[in-house]
């Protein structure tokens, strides 16, 4: 009987061990995979973020020391100092060694891999995206810009960009530093020497942008930040990019929501938009095997099948107005 011991001598097994582990659905394994990929990064952004708060402690307790500010760490600085070389043949005054250091490497990291230092250490990026975990956990209201509106006020990184280097080249300073959000919030002086009448211009700006990134999900990087506008461009260069496969892709549109940029990544083209911050979650919620993913190859490739596709868009859209015209015309002849 069920439940008795067995008479051949053998120890009794449970009858969970004859159970096979139940599978997976594709919607569970897309979650796992979600998650894990959310752990990764935020323990990347939350160990860079860390390093720079200690930094940050350390240049206020230790300043007989020289310990560097945390806009010494910030790659932004080589940019500034870059501009201002080439277009006046000085250097800024008290630049860092550690910003042209971190300048190359930043350079570099996009030729292979794009925008990721956006997606994964910028600590003022891990910032924006706790905002938009405190949004969500709230539940307060997301403001939704409308696509046009999104293309046009993309270019105000392009603006901000253009303001700082000018401001740089003519001060012979680190110009941007006095109002940068990451400077102000990471930099500790509201804390260790707090100066309410020099510093509210830089506490006020930190104050909108970071008011704008609750209702916006990040609102710095997609429309203010001049590094973004540096890396948007460079970005074409990169190597490894967030391919999308037309005979694959479903249209299921599920990568498109959690793009923390806005970008479009279920759009027919060869490789999402240079925008992309590397972050992997349209990688990670796309169910079908195939259709996204991230791969190697020469920048020219995706401008080259760019050009295809809009080849093949216009001959398609001639082709079709070709047809319309005929049976307009065998309309008439009726």
């Amino acid at each position: 009987m069920a439940g008795h011991a067995p008479t051949d001598g053998s120890s009794p097994r449970p009858m969970e061990l004859h159970r096979t582990k139940p599978r997976l659905t594709a919607y569970q394994r897309r979650m796992h995979a979600v998650t894990a990929l959310h752990h990764r990064r935020h323990l990347v952004q939350l160990a860079v973020a860390t390093l720079i708060v200690v930094m940050a402690i350390r240049h206020h307790s230790e300043s007989g020391t020289g310990a560097p500010s945390v806009d010494a760490l910030c790659p932004f600085g080589a940019v500034e100092t870059l501009w201002t070389w080439v277009t006046t043949g000085a250097f800024i005054s008290k630049i860092h060694p550690s910003n042209l250091v971190m300048g190359l490497a930043l350079l570099l990291s996009v030729l292979v891999a794009g925008n990721a230092f956006c997606g994964w250490v910028c600590p003022f990026g891990a910032v924006q995206d706790a905002l938009t975990w405190v949004r969500r956990r709230l539940h307060l209201p997301t403001v939704t810009v409308p696509a046009r509106l999104d293309r046009w006020l993309r270019f105000g990184r392009y603006a901000v960009l253009t303001l700082v280097l000018v401001m740089s080249a003519t001060t012979l300073r680190l110009w941007f530093a006095d109002v940068d959000p990451y400077v102000n919030l990471f930099g500790l002086g509201w804390l260790f020497e707090p100066d309410l009448a020099t510093m509210w211009p830089g506490l006020l700006i930190l104050a909108l942008v970071l008011a704008f990134s609750l209702v916006v999900e990040r609102a710095w990087c997609r429309y203010l930040c001049p590094l973004g506008g540096v890396l948007s461009v460079l970005g074409h260069l990169s190597i490894l990019r967030v391919r999308r496969s037309t005979t694959a892709c479903t249209g299921c549109n599920l990568c498109v929501q959690p793009c923390p940029v806005g970008i479009d990544v279920a759009a027919p083209v060869a490789a999402v938009s240079a925008d992309c911050i590397g972050c992997l979650e349209c990688v990670a919620n796309c169910p079908t095997g195939g259709a996204l993913e991230v791969s190697a190859a020469p920048p020219w490739a995706a401008w080259r099948k760019r050009l295809d596709l809009e080849v093949v868009g216009s001959s398609a859209g001639a082709g079709a107005r070709h047809h319309g015209s005929t049976s307009s015309e065998g309309g008439d002849a009726r």
